[in-house]
């Protein structure tokens, strides 16, 4: 069984080495099985450019779980299949940097692709690769830096990629979490 796990990070600062909203989405044997999406308390401090960009405001993430108590929840399905993201090394290293900061338990590193780097393959005729442009000659449905919908948008993607016959193996890497950086092949 292919399992794949979308997932999207928003991040409260410029640091980008917290976060404060996650979405993820479950893809199994080529079918979505499953969306979780919350608020997190990011712990630390908010600029006014996130705040614009993702709508997310420190008042917003009061009483929203802290990153510790957000891995309880989902640690397991993130060491259980392929994590996928939109410019994935972003929310990779958002990603790590939780777990490192936290002093969280965690393999020492998790294997990615980025489907960025899919899109460029499957539609090279794009004038760009980004969330919004896929998305839109794609048609399919995004509210742009909200976790959930940014999501679901990357396994639609992922889902439209592989219809279109391209293989996920040449795009796997691992990401070093202790490293904060991809692993050379």
């Amino acid at each position: 069984m292919e399992r794949v796990i979308a997932f999207d990070v928003e991040t409260p600062n410029s640091w980008n080495d917290r976060m404060s909203a996650i979405g993820v989405a479950l893809i199994e044997d080529g079918k979505i099985t499953g969306k979780y999406a919350t608020l997190v308390n990011p712990e630390t401090r908010f600029d006014a450019f996130n705040i614009a960009l993702t709508g997310i405001t420190p008042e917003m993430v009061r009483g929203a779980p802290t990153f510790p108590m957000l891995w309880e929840k989902i640690g397991r399905l993130f060491q259980s299949g392929v994590l996928i993201a939109h410019n994935a090394p972003f929310d990779m290293r958002v990603l790590a940097c939780c777990l490192k900061d936290y002093g969280i338990a965690a393999p020492a590193s998790l294997p990615y692709a980025c489907t960025v780097q899919m899109g460029r393959k499957c539609y090279p005729h794009l004038p760009d690769h980004k969330l919004n442009t896929l998305c839109s000659a794609l048609r399919i449905p995004l509210d742009h830096h909200k976790a959930d919908s940014d999501c679901l948008a990357c396994a639609y993607l992922y889902l439209n990629y592989r219809e279109h016959g391209l293989d996920l193996k040449p795009y796997l890497r691992a990401y070093d979490l202790n490293n904060l950086c991809t692993m050379r092949r």
